[in-house]
C-alpha cells in the first residue's frame, strides 16, 4: 500500500476539535495551509497527551537555552476558538504519535500515523519511506505550540463532567461508581 505524507510546514490553522455531544464526541486532529485541510480523528487521551507532551517539550526546549523564543504560557491573542473547518473528512484514525524540536528551525513538529496493522513499526520523525502507514507532519512555532496545546486541554475538559468519588464520566443518568460497591450514584 502506498503511503501518504501531508506535511504543513507553515499551516494557517492547526487545532484538535471535536463533533458530536459529550460522551459521543470524535476528536480531529486538523491542519489548514493554503487551500489544503486534513482531518484525521484521534482518541481522548490521545489529544490530551499530546497537549501534555507539547508543553513539556516547549519547557524543556525553553531550559536549554531557547528561553527567548519560548513563551511559557498561551498568548491571548492567538487563542482559536472557532470550529473545525469544514468539511471534515477523516482522512485516516491515527494509531501512534511522534513529537520532536526543530533545533534549526526552532520550531515543534507533530506526527501523527495512521493505524496500519501491515507495519508494526512506527517511522522515525521525517521518515518519507513509500511504504508505511499514512503520516500528517506538522511544523509549528513555539507560541502557535503553547496555544495548540491550550486549546486542546480546553476541548479536551469540555466534555462530560467526572464523578468526584472515582473519576470516571459521567451519564446524565448517573453511572455505576466502583468506589460505591456497586450502589448507583445520583450526583
Amino acid at each position: 500500500m502506498t503511503r501518504s505524507v501531508f506535511e504543513f510546514s507553515d499551516p494557517d490553522r492547526v487545532v484538535i476539535g471535536t463533533v458530536g455531544m459529550p460522551g459521543d464526541r470524535t476528536f480531529f486532529l486538523q491542519a489548514r495551509q493554503d487551500s489544503t485541510l486534513i482531518s484525521v480523528a484521534l482518541e481522548k487521551a490521545q489529544a490530551a497527551a499530546l497537549a501534555e507532551r507539547v508543553d513539556q517539550l516547549l519547557d524543556e526546549a525553553s531550559a536549554r537555552g531557547h528561553e527567548s523564543v519560548i513563551p511559557t504560557k498561551a498568548d491571548p491573542r492567538l487563542r482559536d476558538t472557532a470550529p473545525l473547518d469544514a468539511p471534515i473528512v477523516e482522512e485516516f484514525r491515527v494509531g501512534a504519535m511522534a513529537l520532536g524540536w526543530d533545533e534549526a528551525g526552532l520550531r515543534v513538529v507533530v506526527e501523527a500515523h495512521g493505524v496500519d496493522t501491515e507495519f508494526e513499526m512506527v517511522p522515525e520523525i521525517g521518515d518519507d519511506e513509500a511504504e508505511g502507514p499514512d503520516t500528517l507532519r506538522v511544523w509549528l512555532s513555539p507560541a502557535a505550540a503553547r496555544s495548540f496545546s491550550d486549546r486542546t486541554r480546553t476541548v479536551v475538559s469540555a466534555g462530560r463532567p467526572s464523578c468526584p468519588f472515582c473519576t470516571q464520566p459521567l451519564d446524565p443518568e448517573g453511572h455505576l461508581c466502583p468506589r460505591s460497591n456497586g450502589y448507583r450514584r445520583r450526583t
